[in-house]
């Protein structure tokens, strides 16, 4: 059996990280049935069963708690791949464009795939930590607001759309950790996981008792 095992650190911040999501995203779904986003005051709204905070206010307040700790998490979490250079495992190169466009090998293309969906969903959380900003503080952060066009509207499009870029994304990510290690992998982000080790085949073994 090999033992899987991940740094106390990484768990730390994936927790923390889903966390925080969960409950930002619940919350901003309550935020966003005050006012929906596409469709005015008479648009969709989200189903209650996935909205957290039960009022506007409520949903604001659970919203700008988490967004700290989301934010903290990130600060903390960039701090800690610059001084352990994680980054070097994690993120793509050069070396993962040539794999997935020329490359032979379906497990190295997929690892090359991990992680660029990794630095994507990275950027994407970036983008929805900046322009919630510019949607908390839209006088002191006007620079944020100018990005999407000085448009309120705009801001509140640009804040959404990416809930759904990080639902898909994370998925992709699952996804691609079940390809590269299958349930133990995931498992281990969490707590220590065991796989079997590949048996190798003996060629002068009796085939019928393997």
């Amino acid at each position: 059996m090999i033992r899987l095992h991940q740094k106390w650190l990484v768990r730390f911040f994936h927790g923390l990280n889903l966390m925080a999501l969960w409950a930002m995203i619940g919350s901003g779904l309550q935020i966003y049935n005050a006012n929906p986003v596409f469709g005015g005051r008479a648009g969709v709204d989200a189903p209650k069963i996935l909205t957290i905070g039960g009022w506007l206010a409520g949903g604001r307040h659970w919203h700008f708690f988490f967004m700290w700790f989301f934010a903290l998490n990130l600060l903390w979490y960039g701090v800690y791949l610059l001084v352990s250079r994680h980054w070097q495992q994690r993120y793509p190169s050069l070396k993962d464009l040539k794999a997935i466009q020329s490359g032979k090998n379906p497990k190295r293309i997929t690892y090359s795939w991990h992680r660029i969906t990794i630095l994507l969903l990275i950027a994407t959380l970036l983008w929805s930590l900046v322009t919630g900003l510019g949607m908390y503080k839209p006088v002191q952060f006007s620079w944020i607001v100018s990005l999407v066009g000085g448009e309120w509207q705009a801001l509140r499009i640009a804040h959404f759309l990416p809930v759904v870029a990080i639902v898909l994304l994370s998925w992709s990510h699952i996804r691609h950790g079940l390809k590269i290690g299958g349930w133990p992998l995931l498992q281990s982000i969490f707590v220590d996981a065991y796989r079997r080790s590949p048996r190798k085949s003996n060629p002068s073994s009796d085939r019928s008792h393997p």
